[in-house]
C-alpha cells in the first residue's frame, strides 16, 4: 500500500478512536498486518490487549517443597577410555574360521496395506481405507504420472480454475 499523508492522518484518527487493527484496516481496505506494520513505524501508542481478563488475578498454585535426597558418596574416577589400534595384526586366513552368516527370522506375513496391481496401474484410493472394499482404480496410469487419465484430471487442477471457484 502507498501511504500517502492523507491515509496516514486516517490511520491516527481511527487509532484515536480506539478501533482495533481489524476494524481499521477493514475501513481502510488493507490488511490488517499493514494497520499494525505502519502503527509501529508511526511509533503510536501501544493498545491494551483484545483479550479479557479476569478482573481479580488467580494465585499461582504453590508446589509443596520437595524432599532432598541424601547426599551421595562421591564416584571412583574413571579409567581413561581405551585406545583403538591403529593397525590389528594379521591373521592367517586358515587360522580362524569364519561363523555362517545368520539369516533374521522371516516375517510371520508380509502386509500390504493398500494393494496396487502394479506400478504402472492407478493409485487413486477408492473406499475408506482399512476396510474390506478398499481398493485403488485399477486403469492403466499416465506416462510420468501415478494416476489414469481420470484421475489425473481431478488431481492436477490448474491455478485459474481453482481462483474461478474460490468465490
Amino acid at each position: 500500500m502507498d501511504w500517502t499523508a492523507e491515509a496516514i492522518d486516517q490511520l491516527r484518527a481511527f487509532w484515536d478512536e480506539g478501533l482495533s487493527t481489524a476494524e481499521i484496516g477493514r475501513r481502510m481496505g488493507i490488511s490488517k498486518n499493514a494497520v499494525v506494520g505502519k502503527a509501529h513505524r508511526l511509533n503510536l501508542p501501544a493498545r491494551p490487549s483484545p483479550i479479557r481478563r479476569d478482573a481479580t488475578p488467580r494465585p499461582k498454585p504453590v508446589a509443596p517443597p520437595r524432599p532432598q535426597a541424601p547426599m551421595a558418596a562421591p564416584r571412583a574416577p574413571m579409567a581413561p577410555p581405551m585406545r583403538r589400534l591403529e593397525q590389528r595384526p594379521a591373521m592367517p586366513a586358515a587360522a580362524a574360521p569364519r561363523p555362517a552368516p545368520v539369516a533374521p527370522p522371516a516375517p510371520a506375513a508380509v502386509v500390504r496395506p493398500f494393494p496396487r496391481a502394479t506400478g504402472r496401474t492407478c493409485c487413486w484410493p477408492i473406499g475408506e481405507p482399512g476396510t474390506s472394499g478398499f481398493r485403488f482404480c485399477t486403469e492403466s496410469a499416465l506416462t510420468g504420472k501415478p494416476y489414469c487419465a481420470e484421475h489425473a484430471a481431478l488431481a492436477y487442477v490448474k491455478v485459474r480454475d481453482r481462483r474461478e471457484d474460490a468465490a
